[in-house]
Order: structure tokens, then C-alpha cells, then sequence
């Protein structure tokens, strides 16, 4: 029999360097870098977003950036799909796919699969659109009388994925938090070493709000205003993604400057957090105390997957 191939995952919370450690990977490793990130995949939101810029991926190729539009959906199950293309291709060329995790429901799509879910209807999307327009909070209080779980695990807010649940319940007649406990397929023939990075709380948190106030030096309110300015409309996902809100607020005379910073610290603050709690649900991690573009990390991570 072949052995199998070997796929690095880096994963930890937003702002611990999973880039950083990636890149030095690659060049070390002879690798090339996978994005697992639900924002990363849509285009023109780069800064917001932690896309790496060109200039730094010191000749490193990126994978699965910038697939599709502001006004596309695109879900976990889709991201599964170009992650296997991808890797088949790093594989041909003989490279080392290192992949940087940060979105834990696309890792757990592509390591574990899927359940078998019905296709998307729009007529159902439609309608359950309009009432949602109509009625905000609604569509969360109807899941929560079909679908208890999945509702305790979905924000109200996050409509996409609301109305997701509801559809699988209406078109399977079955929960979408059942489904999904069953039926899936993970990933064959791959040795996966996964590397956690996980520094301590508070210094993670000082660099959160140096990453922001790096962002906005770089033009982040200047990216948002581009955006609304080519017509791409502040209902959109992407409009959804930490800090463009705000921002977006900002512009709109909504809000001060120094309140949305503050916001936008709290609210990364905050999805580090759950970022935390579910990779720590995560088998067989080789956890980090630190930083990914720190030396000594860097060193321990080379260590790891030699011995693997």
C-alpha cells in the first residue's frame, strides 16, 4: 500500500500567527499554504479579513483566497470541495500542504466530511428572506421550535444560517442538528499533524489590539468606503465580518471613530474566545504556548512534524 500523504494544519485563535508559521514552514518544508477561513474566501475584503498581502508570502503560494463575490454564498461543504482539488495538486507538484485554520467549522468539513444534506431551494430562501426582512428575530424563534440544538448553536443574527437549518428541517423532515451527527465521510489517506498555537490570554490580547490598530494604519476605513462606493451592498456576508460594520457605521456618521476601535477589540476579543473553546475540542493537537512567528515555536513546530 502508498503512505499515506501528509497534511500540517495550524490551527488557533484569530491574531496568534498562523500565518507567520505557515510561511516558515513552507520555506523550510518545501510546502505551499492552504487558507481554512470563512472570510478569507470572499474578494475585495483583504484587510478586515487578515488575507496575507503578496509582498509578504515571500514567494509562498496561497490557496483558496478570494474564490467568490460579496453577494455569493458559500458554505462549508463547497470549501471541502476546492480543499480537495487543492491538496490533490500540492501533492502532484510534490509540496507539503500546510494549512492555516482558522474557520473550525471548514477544518471539520474537510477532516471529517459531511453529512448528506438536502440541495438549497430558493423558493424556500425566498420566502423565509422576506418574513426575516419583515421580522428580525423571527426565523430564529421558528428553528428553535423545529430544531432546538441547532438553534442553541446558531445566532440569531446570522440569517444564512438559519435559514439553512430550517430548510434541511423542511425539505428532509429530519433536524439538521441529527443529520449532521451522521452520514459523514472524513478525509482517506492523509497522516494529518495538527499544531496548536495557543499564547497566553492576555498577551493575545494585546496583540489583538495592535493587529487593529495596524489594520486601520493600513487603510481598513479606506477599504470599507471603496467597498460601499463600487455598490457592494452593506447587507452582504462580508458586511458581517468583524470590523466592517463598525466601520461602516463610522462612515455613516452612526458612530465615532473611538467607540467603533473599542468595539472592534471587544468583539475580536471575543471571537478569539470561541475560536479557543472549539479548537480545544479538537483530537490529537500538538498545543504551542505562543506565538507563530515566534523562533522558538517555529523551531518546535519543525521538531513536530519531523517526528510524525
Amino acid at each position: 500500500m502508498n503512505a499515506p500523504r501528509r497534511l500540517v494544519v495550524i490551527l488557533g485563535p484569530t491574531a496568534s500567527g498562523k500565518s507567520a508559521l505557515a510561511i516558515a514552514l513552507a520555506e523550510k518544508l518545501g510546502g505551499e499554504v492552504v487558507c481554512c477561513d470563512s472570510t478569507q474566501v470572499y474578494r475585495h475584503f483583504n484587510i478586515g479579513t487578515g488575507k496575507v498581502p503578496a509582498a509578504e508570502q515571500r514567494g509562498i503560494p496561497h490557496h483558496l483566497v478570494d474564490l467568490v463575490e460579496p453577494d455569493e454564498i458559500f458554505t462549508a461543504g463547497e470549501y471541502r470541495c476546492r480543499a480537495l482539488e487543492v491538496l490533490e495538486a500540492i501533492h502532484m507538484r510534490g509540496k507539503l500542504p500546510i494549512l492555516t485554520a482558522g474557520t473550525g467549522l471548514y477544518l471539520r468539513a474537510l477532516l471529517e466530511g459531511l453529512a448528506d444534506t438536502p440541495a438549497r431551494s430558493e423558493a424556500i430562501r425566498g420566502r423565509l428572506r422576506q418574513r426575516a426582512s419583515r421580522s428580525p428575530g423571527y426565523l430564529h424563534k421558528i428553528l428553535s421550535r423545529l430544531d432546538r440544538e441547532s438553534a442553541a448553536h446558531i445566532a440569531p443574527a446570522d440569517t444564512q444560517k438559519v435559514i439553512r437549518a430550517i430548510e434541511i428541517r423542511l425539505l428532509s423532515g429530519e433536524k439538521a442538528s441529527e443529520l449532521h451527527r451522521r452520514g459523514r465521510s472524513g478525509l482517506a489517506g492523509y497522516l494529518v499533524v495538527k499544531i496548536g498555537l495557543m499564547p497566553a490570554r492576555a498577551a493575545l490580547y494585546g496583540r489583538i489590539d495592535r493587529r487593529v490598530t495596524a489594520m486601520l494604519e493600513s487603510g481598513w476605513l479606506d477599504e470599507v468606503g471603496s467597498l460601499l462606493r463600487h455598490g457592494i451592498a452593506p447587507a452582504s456576508k462580508p458586511f458581517e465580518f468583524l470590523g466592517y460594520s463598525q466601520l461602516s457605521d463610522v462612515l455613516a456618521g452612526k458612530t465615532e471613530m473611538d467607540g467603533a476601535i473599542k468595539q472592534i477589540r471587544q468583539a475580536t476579543r471575543r471571537y478569539a474566545k470561541r475560536q479557543i473553546t472549539w479548537f480545544r475540542k479538537e483530537r490529537a493537537v500538538h498545543w504551542l504556548d505562543g506565538f507563530g512567528d515566534d523562533t522558538a515555536i517555529e523551531a518546535e513546530a519543525v521538531d513536530i512534524i519531523a517526528s510524525t
